[in-house]
């Protein structure tokens, strides 16, 4: 019988989707240093969802901004909303991600796309869309770091949280727990101040964050906000 995964430390994620792309390295720079623990990098590409936002160069030209006070290494968080996935994941390991996860649906080989981004250096996760069945995650369990909830959907930034993905978060969370495996529950899509423990209580302990943070003057007060939240 496999042991129950313990609960790992919330992880705040803010998405550059939000941020002022005319300074993208010092936004990068100011959010580290309000606390971010990764920088979540939506990549989207016009065809797999209705947008258009950066590839690899500018996540190659990030890399060194991505940098916490004491010189470590803040983790970049890629999500490809792409179609087709291989080729694109391996140029972003390739421009220094740390974690990379696509959707199963843009395919067509899920099981062969999770080795090469493993293979390639990075951690790997999969992505549901709030209207995307779970099945996958039962065969492809030994390959994942990452499961990523979207709880809106795809393709646009600022939209309103849809409470039906806390159903699905609490089900990805007893999966999780009965397997053991050390597996990361990221939940993206409209996570505010006042949203955000209803996530956590659900079962998601990283925390994608883009106009909720992005969208005030002061940073570290919207993220110390939301730790409070969690911690309550």
């Amino acid at each position: 019988m496999a042991s129950v995964t313990p609960r790992r430390p919330a992880l705040i994620a803010p998405s550059l989707l939000a941020a002022d792309a005319a300074r993208f390295g010092d936004e990068v720079r100011d959010v580290i240093a309000a606390g971010a623990d990764w920088i979540h990098f939506d990549v989207m590409d016009n065809h797999f969802v209705p947008n258009l936002s950066f590839g690899p160069m500018v996540c190659q030209a990030l890399r060194k901004h991505a940098v916490a006070a004491d010189g470590s290494r803040v983790p970049i968080d890629v999500h490809l909303m792409v179609q087709p996935v291989d080729a694109l994941a391996q140029a972003f390991a390739d421009a220094g991600a740390d974690i990379i996860s696509f959707h199963p649906e843009a395919g067509p080989h899920v099981n062969r796309t999770l080795q090469l981004i493993r293979a390639a250096g990075c951690k790997a996760g999969l992505a549901f869309n709030p209207s995307s069945a779970l099945d996958v995650l039962e065969w492809e369990q030994d390959n994942l770091d990452l499961v990523l909830i979207m709880s809106v959907n795809p393709g646009f930034g600022g939209q309103g949280f849809i409470p039906g993905a806390l159903k699905k978060i609490e089900r990805v969370r007893k999966f999780i727990d009965a397997s053991g495996r050390d597996i990361r529950l990221q939940v993206d899509g409209g996570i505010k101040t006042d949203n955000i423990r209803a996530a956590f209580d659900a079962g998601a302990d990283t925390f994608v964050a883009g106009s909720a943070i992005f969208g005030q003057r002061d940073y570290r007060a919207v993220i110390d906000a939301m730790r409070a939240e969690i911690a309550r």
